[in-house]
């Protein structure tokens, strides 16, 4: 809760609750809780794939694997301004989501969140898919300060992280 209350106090636009190993009732208490330390500022709480636990928790909207149901099918199913994303890893993924309104293009770069990814998109394939793209695409993975400007530079609208932030928290030695 302090992270997501740190968070919403410098701006960040979105969090993305992705806890696969919580029950629905478990999660959707979190989910609440978290729109609650973020309610009053511009911070977005979005979920992880489940669209049940986003209407019910009052969360902003439900981010979707690449696996999941289509975009199109989610919305008749969440009332407007509700926030669908989409994770993509090609440009014919990018294409056909165009759907949604923000897309998280990655594995960019080696992470420990992945390790071992198959296949790295590296700056190149970030920008084809932001090229591809009709909304904003965020960039995932292997994302550190020093390479922020040139994921910015390939055209993403921004980076979503997940070392890069809990590592922030951690005190300086």
């Amino acid at each position: 809760m302090e992270q997501a209350r740190r968070a919403a106090g410098v701006g960040v636009d979105l969090i993305h609750i992705r806890e696969r190993d919580l029950g629905g009732a478990s999660l959707a208490a979190l989910v609440s809780d978290l729109v609650a330390v973020t309610r009053g500022s511009t911070t977005r709480v979005v979920v992880n794939d489940r669209i049940d636990v986003a209407l019910v928790s009052g969360a902003d909207g439900v981010h979707l694997r690449g696996d999941s149901v289509s975009v199109v099918a989610a919305r008749r199913l969440l009332p407007p301004p509700f926030l669908v994303g989409r994770s993509v890893h090609t440009v014919q993924e990018a294409s056909a989501a165009s759907d949604a309104d923000y897309l998280i293009a990655g594995t960019v770069f080696p992470s420990a969140a992945k390790p071992g990814a198959a296949e790295l998109l590296g700056l190149d394939g970030l920008r084809a898919i932001v090229s591809a793209s009709a909304v904003p695409v965020l960039a995932i993975g292997g994302i550190t300060p020093d390479r922020i400007a040139d994921v910015l530079a390939a055209g993403a609208a921004g980076i979503a992280a997940i070392g890069l932030f809990i590592d922030s928290l951690k005190p300086a030695s």
